[in-house]
């Protein structure tokens, strides 16, 4: 839905299908109902998940011009895709997996134009339109010395989605971006992961292809990347990190690095008590969020900053109670509108002081909670409702900034 010059939407990877007419037939049975809750008047956006089985569905036979109609008969829009994961992503074993094809492959660049192509097809005029996408892939899978040959191959993929997106512009006056999501343990994680990504990588040598292809100068090629390749800003990502958002905002900017769209999220977080007693509380109550599905890294702080990453939490509990750290910080995407879960806390405050720095750098936020299915118990709800709630949150605190800053 739009609010003056804000797009919010969900996205609908909450959903289980990996095939088009599951997607349909999941947002026939959400979208309409929960746009009559939410913004029964309005246009109501959508952050469509379509993975790769379900995009190369779409452009089949008439699918897109049908779902172009229905959009329009329920005055629905589509301005951002989730392109990060390429296959299954629910009732099922994903945890790496979810890297994989990665952008060295071609099955990653084809995947990502067919959804440029969807995407240029489905966007409004005068909307800019984001399809977020993995960081580049899965710092574990590789050592230090081999990770080289894996930026020049991504770097030169993701240039070749940008040059595509430059003649989509150039034919339909859309412009279409690539949203990198940092995440722990991505190839690209941080801000100054990011920002190295961008000048070392994407910017000399994607220039010099995107140069060559488009028979552009330098110059001009390496200002297109930057319109076209951008972040995925995740809150729940950079919080993980130990990221203030107003410092990574300002250094994003002051490199020249847009962010194209803001996923709100919220993680665990916990204060690791120092009596080994509590400590066992606080391991039982994490260990109920131990599950099998996603992958849920951890990284810990010291008193002294330092920071230790695990690669899942289940491979993290049995650290814990002899522990240095002074907080741990978990990748589980639990409902952004509760702060507090017994011992445990959520990151809630980085999203409501992204929410505060809105007018600097973003117009596009996405809803993110694709966990409900795999909650603890005592925290799942009836989902329509519980995506009601969150809607309701973000929509509670953006209306009280604006009446602040008014």
């Amino acid at each position: 839905m739009q609010l003056e010059n804000i797009h919010l939407t969900y996205c609908t990877n909450v959903h289980p299908g990996e095939s088009w007419q599951d997607v349909f037939a999941n947002l026939k049975a959400y979208i309409p109902e929960l746009k009559a809750r939410i913004a029964p008047k309005k246009p109501f956006g959508i952050g469509l998940r379509l993975a790769a089985k379900a995009a190369s569905e779409l452009l089949e036979s008439n699918y897109l011009a049908q779902f172009q109609a229905w959009l329009n008969q329920n005055n629905l829009y589509v301005f951002t895709l989730n392109g990060f994961p390429y296959g299954g992503f629910h009732h099922q074993v994903v945890k790496d997996k979810v890297y994989a094809p990665d952008w060295q492959t071609s099955d990653r660049l084809n995947y990502t134009l067919h959804l440029t192509q969807i995407l240029a097809t489905l966007l409004p005029q005068g909307i800019d339109g984001g399809i977020s996408t993995l960081p580049l892939s899965y710092k574990p899978w590789f050592t230090k010395v081999s990770t080289d040959s894996v930026f020049e191959s991504a770097t030169l993929n993701i240039a070749a989605v940008a040059a595509e997106m430059a003649r989509v512009r150039k034919a339909t006056g859309k412009l279409v971006h690539l949203d990198l999501e940092p995440e722990p343990d991505g190839l690209i994680e941080n801000t100054t992961e990011v920002i190295n990504f961008f000048h070392s990588w994407l910017l000399p040598i994607g220039g010099n292809y995107l140069s060559k292809t488009l028979e552009i100068s330098q110059a001009t090629a390496e200002a297109l990347l930057l319109e076209h390749i951008c972040i995925c800003y995740d809150t729940c990502h950079f919080a993980v990190e130990y990221e203030e958002p107003k410092s990574a905002f300002t250094r994003l900017q002051a490199a020249g690095i847009h962010i194209g769209k803001i996923q709100i999220s919220a993680a665990i977080q916990v204060a690791l008590p120092k009596e080994i007693a509590q400590r066992k509380i606080v391991s039982d109550r994490l260990s109920s969020f131990a599950e099998s599905t996603y992958l849920h890294q951890v990284i810990a702080r010291s008193q002294d900053g330092t920071l230790h990453h695990y690669s899942d939490l289940s491979t993290a509990l049995p650290h814990l109670e002899q522990s240095t750290a002074q907080e741990w910080r978990t990748h589980f995407h639990v409902p952004i509108f509760i702060r507090d879960y017994q011992t445990l806390q959520s990151t809630q405050d980085d999203i409501v002081e992204v929410l505060n720095l809105l007018g600097q750098p973003c117009h596009h936020l996405e809803i993110e909670t694709y966990t409900w299915d795999v909650l603890p118990p005592a925290m799942k709800l009836d989902l329509l409702a519980s995506i009601q709630r969150e809607y309701e949150w973000v929509l509670s605190k953006l209306l009280a900034i604006s009446s602040v800053s008014n």
